[in-house]
């Protein structure tokens, strides 16, 4: 006979959005019975997370200061006629220390792992055990839904973490190598140093699909590595992804696509940065929000997350614009340009941009001036953004 598990609310997907609600959650409301599903054998899988200091409230800050496995003081970007450093603090999370701390953060018995979902209501789960969590509340924090309802291009890329014979030469971050051969769209190299010896080299893609061919990328990756003079020894992780970049679709397809009663967060609930796919600083300020929550029955959950998610979409038009001048508008083999442009505006106008809050002001910054697209094409995307 399955067994029942009952808590007051059942997140299910143990990845970023999941495991920041319950710690939040945690933290915040201790009378609250959680319980933490997830289908992998740890919480996290195998991700890289990385965030500006700039993205984070100073009081959402305790939430995912624990987290954190390294920190810089700033970052470089090289584009073939620009370089730059901007001082601005910039951290990286790895999902084994996520792990650790999401368990430690949750009483005993809190999280599930192993478990594969079957079907979620706004009230229960049903587990392919044959289990069946009931809950007051269910949140779904399962990755990406149907992304067919979206209009989307593509930030592609595989990651290498490197074990080196010989200490490097970096002291920060490269956010953005440009300066390497052009493929596939938009391309750069993305690299962290880690330690002496250690270092994370990414190759980087916008690109009009999600394809990754590993055996390429990692060649390409091998002669970034060896063309910067770093004695590798040895790949100790890798990770490869596909991020939506969306340009525009039908926002409430999508949310009722996962189920139309069900309450979602993080990519399933399209909380997501529309040109850089990255999702950190909204799963954060979702997971204060469910915490300041009173009502946590399913109904109100799904009320609450909808009107957010629907707010931040409507929200967002403008980046959904710079998508689609990115990569309708930009020839792929030339849209690195668009980027060297916006490197070269002010450094908190970028940090704005990428935290997802960018005033009106800096929406008029950046499309002030000739665009570094053909006019012909940039004209057409924005009468497309007018109808």
């Amino acid at each position: 006979m399955a067994s029942l598990h009952s808590c007051d609310i059942a997140i299910v997907g143990g990845g970023l959005a999941g495991g920041l609600i319950a710690m939040a959650l945690a933290r915040k409301r201790p009378d609250v019975r959680i319980r933490l599903i997830e289908a992998g054998d740890t919480l996290g899988g195998n991700h890289l997370w990385s965030f500006f200091a700039s993205d984070i409230a100073d009081g959402d800050r305790w939430l995912v200061a624990p987290l954190v496995s390294h920190g810089w003081t700033g970052y470089d970007v090289h584009f073939p006629g620009h370089d730059r450093f901007l001082k601005q603090g910039y951290y990286a999370i790895e999902s084994h220390r996520f792990d650790r701390v999401v368990r430690r953060s949750l009483p005993d018995g809190a999280v599930l792992t192993r478990r594969k979902v079957l079907g979620t209501s706004a009230r229960a789960v049903v587990l392919a055990d044959g289990d069946r969590v009931e809950a007051r509340g269910v949140i779904d924090c399962r990755g990406a839904g149907d992304l067919s309802h979206l209009d989307c291009g593509w930030q592609k890329f595989l990651g290498h973490e490197i074990a080196l014979d010989e200490p490097h030469d970096m002291v920060r971050p490269t956010i953005m190598d440009a300066t390497v051969e052009q493929h596939d769209g938009y391309r750069f190299v993305y690299s962290l140093p880690f330690a002496a010896t250690r270092m994370f080299v990414e190759d980087t893609y916008y690109s009009d699909t999600p394809d990754i061919d590993t055996r390429v990328l990692e060649r390409r990756i091998a002669a970034y590595v060896a063309q910067r003079g770093w004695a590798a020894h040895e790949v100790v992780r890798t990770e490869a992804g596909a991020l939506p970049v969306a340009m525009g679709g039908n926002f409430d397809a999508y949310w009722q696509a996962g189920g139309s009663n069900v309450a979602k967060a993080g990519m399933r609930g399209g909380q997501f940065h529309p040109l850089t796919g990255y999702s950190l600083p909204d799963a954060v300020r979702t997971a204060m929000l469910v915490a300041g929550q009173r009502d946590l029955s399913g109904a109100a959950l799904h009320d609450l997350l909808y009107r957010h998610a629907r707010r931040l979409w409507r929200q967002r038009k403008f980046y959904r614009l710079l998508s689609r001048l990115l990569l309708r508008a930009a020839e792929p083999g030339e849209r690195y340009r668009v980027l060297e442009r916006f490197y070269r505006l002010d450094a908190g106008l970028i940090a704005r941009f990428y935290a997802g809050r960018s005033g009106l002001s800096d929406k008029a910054r950046v499309l002030i001036g000739r665009p570094p697209v053909p006019i012909g094409r940039a004209l057409a995307v924005l009468r497309e953004t007018r109808r």
